[in-house]
């Protein structure tokens, strides 16, 4: 039996019908479930490059029928991450505000046009299912679990007008103890705090890195004044004195200002009223149940904060974290309640990888991909890669690594990541401020080597794998000062232990850099700039390489370098507009009593925030039909070197904020043969 999870939105990615804004029906995804395992998965910002894409998960189910060989005939069972009541009113309700919109107030009857509009397939409704969102996360992280019973704890923001649910876990069935209504979210409460620190939804974990830095005990009469403790494990949180009660007390951050000691303290408050309350209501819910582990999904579920102190609180004997604990999850969910409904449930079987993604492909392939950009890098063939790569780091390089298949989730798992030496402190600075391009307190996670991980880290006695950054544990007190790149400023770190049988590859990687230096460990954080999301392809590395500060790049067997490049290296690249973008000229004000004409790129899922782009380059771009050669573009203009100069950087600009792309010009790709790579090893 195959069934298909799919979360995410409605629109194709060049739409917004709906008007749903981007943080509505989010973290878009497809999971193709084969008789209870898993065989493909991806999230839909892999491929659409939108992050957490709220259009419709399209790339990602035509990667998973690919992956599997099948067509969408061949699928028994799509569901769907919510229920139909909920999408019915979701319909419902755009259809109020858009009365000449022709939405069909039927969701399953939608998604039969959807689908069929986009794969040439009608859908018998029979074969469409909708799913509890808040189930969803709880089969997504029990059925993964391994366990044969257990409390499980989904919490988010919101779905299904809940914002998560307390269920028992038993053999393959779950019963429901409990549900928490929209009013009284954890996930609501965490982001209208934090709205006032300049952050917004999808930032959380920010904060809860800040939080560190802060001390919870000056605002922590202030944030009592925001929730309660109820007998029974119960809570209620009042989101309506959130915004009230901080406006007296703080000077909210603006987006963009400098942190002080006050925003710092808010920060500690916060998490530490997010502990209370998971702890109290576990707490009871452990005795009544006498549930001795534990599964936690939903958005909540990736604070690592929180579930370290679990960890650490030996409140459960064990503790599983769903990896794709957001909504992304949810397919997963959806996927497998799909195929237990039909007879056939997951395995009662530990996860330990989910590098479920798109394959780079055989190295023929790779190979002509990085052909294509010859005039922009070098590239040299290895037989032994990770040897090559440690040598790299271990004299001081950040290196973009990419391997086999992509990760299933939010976590770079050591296939699309951004690797360093961990024990120089400088280079937390140096990549937050070279490459992601971020607020420079952001920590970044250490990978060690299973067998090697309690040497330097002060690890639980029931736990020795941590395979997927769900945890910050404590760096041992005697290694802080070695680790100074991945311990955080409370002598913590969000762990990822490397299976040599899960990743064969990156074990030999750290494995040849602790030949080198004695450490088995490497500083991991995800392969993006701050503009992008987690990079899957050849092409997408590429493109985040020569537009950050790395080293190098490591991609299949082949190591790659910066060449030094001249205004005709860039001039032979191709330009194109990315199907979510679009061009506008519009009036506006540019001083407070003049107007004029401004010329701007929008994103289609987030037309208010327009980049301002010079009148030269909207003129050049308005005349692109697919792609087309940069110097094809300026050639017929009049420009000195000084003008082409500096439109080429203003278009070099906006590829580094994802706006346009630049990328060797089809005729180009089919010119360029094998011979060429080999005259730049």
């Amino acid at each position: 039996m195959l069934c298909l999870g799919v979360s995410g939105g409605l629109d194709k990615v060049h739409e917004n019908r709906f008007q749903f804004a981007n943080t509505f029906l989010h973290d878009g995804a497809a999971v193709l479930v084969r008789d209870g395992h898993v065989i493909a998965a991806v999230e839909e910002e892999r491929l659409n490059r939108i992050k957490h894409s709220n259009k419709l998960a399209s790339g990602a189910i035509q990667y998973c029928l690919s992956a599997a060989g099948v067509q969408l005939k061949d699928i028994d069972r799509v569901a769907f991450y919510a229920t139909e009541a909920y999408c019915n009113a979701a319909l419902e309700k755009m259809l109020i505000s858009q009365p000449d919109a022709s939405i069909p107030v039927d969701a399953k009857l939608m998604v039969q046009k959807l689908f069929a509009q986009e794969f040439g397939t009608e859908l018998e409704a029979s074969r469409i299912s909708f799913v509890s969102h808040h189930q969803a996360h709880a089969v997504s992280a029990f059925a993964m679990s391994g366990f044969e019973q257990s409390l499980i704890f989904a919490i988010d923001g919101s779905g299904d007008f809940l914002s998560g649910l307390l269920a028992v876990g038993s053999g393959t069935e779950i019963r429901q103890l409990e549900s928490f209504p929209e009013n009284n979210s954890l996930g609501l409460f965490y982001i209208e705090t934090i709205r006032h620190l300049g952050y917004g939804m999808f930032d959380e974990y920010k904060v809860m890195g800040l939080s560190p830095y802060g001390d919870a005990v000056p605002y922590r009469e202030l944030f009592e004044q925001f929730y309660e403790l109820l007998p029974n494990g119960g809570y209620r949180v009042h989101l309506d004195r959130i915004g009230p009660t901080l406006l007296r007390n703080i000077s909210v951050r603006r987006k963009g200002m400098p942190f002080t000691q006050q925003h710092r303290d808010v920060s500690a408050s916060l998490q530490e009223a997010l502990e209370r309350i998971v702890f109290h209501i576990l707490r009871h819910h452990r005795e009544a149940t006498g549930m001795k582990r534990l599964c936690l999904a939903g958005g909540v579920a990736h604070n690592c904060s929180m579930n370290g102190k679990l960890l650490y609180s030996g409140l459960f004997e064990d503790i599983f974290v769903q990896p794709a604990a957001h909504d992304a999850g949810c397919a997963l969910g959806a996927a497998l309640m799909a195929s237990a409904e039909l007879g056939h449930p997951a395995p009662r079987k530990r996860l330990r990888e989910v590098y479920w993604g798109p394959d780079l492909g055989s190295d023929q392939a790779v190979e002509q991909e990085l052909i294509a950009w010859a005039g922009h890098i070098e590239v040299e063939r290895t037989d032994d890669v990770a040897s090559s790569a440690a040598d790299l780091m271990a004299n001081g390089a950040v290196i973009g690594w990419v391997q086999g298949r992509s990760e299933f989730g939010p976590r770079a798992l050591g296939n699309r990541s951004i690797l360093a030496d961990p024990r120089p402190a400088a280079n937390k600075e140096r990549i937050n401020a070279m490459v992601k391009k971020r607020e420079g307190y952001r920590p970044f996670a250490p990978s060690v080597l299973e067998e090697d991980a309690a040497e330097f880290f002060d690890l639980p006695d029931t736990e020795c794998e941590f395979p997927f950054m769900n945890f910050v544990v404590r760096v041992r007190d005697s290694m802080r000062g070695l680790l100074g790149a991945i311990t955080h400023v409370d002598g913590t770190a969000r762990l990822q232990t490397v299976s040599r049988k899960a990743n064969p590859a990156y074990w030999d990687l750290i494995n040849a850099f602790k030949k080198r230096t004695g450490i088995p460990i490497l500083l991991n954080t995800s392969f993006n700039n701050n503009a992008e999301p987690i990079v899957d392809s050849v092409a997408d590395s590429i493109a985040t390489f020569l537009t950050t500060e790395l080293d190098g790049l490591v991609v299949g067997p082949f190591l790659v370098k910066k060449r030094a490049t001249a205004l005709e290296d860039w001039t032979a690249l191709a330009v194109s507009l990315p199907p979510q973008f679009s061009l506008h000229q519009v009036r506006a004000y540019t001083t407070q009593d003049r107007q004029e004409t401004v010329c701007e790129i929008r994103a289609v899922h987030s037309p208010r925030d327009g980049v301002r782009i010079s009148s030269e380059v909207y003129a050049l771009l308005i005349q692109i039909e697919g792609e087309a050669v940069l110097g094809d573009l300026l050639n017929p203009i009049t420009l000195d070197e000084a003008k082409r100069q500096a439109l080429t950087k203003e278009l070099r600009q906006l590829w580094e904020q994802r706006c346009i792309r630049l990328h060797p010009s089809q005729a180009v790709r089919v010119r360029q043969g094998p011979d060429r790579l080999l005259e730049q090893a």
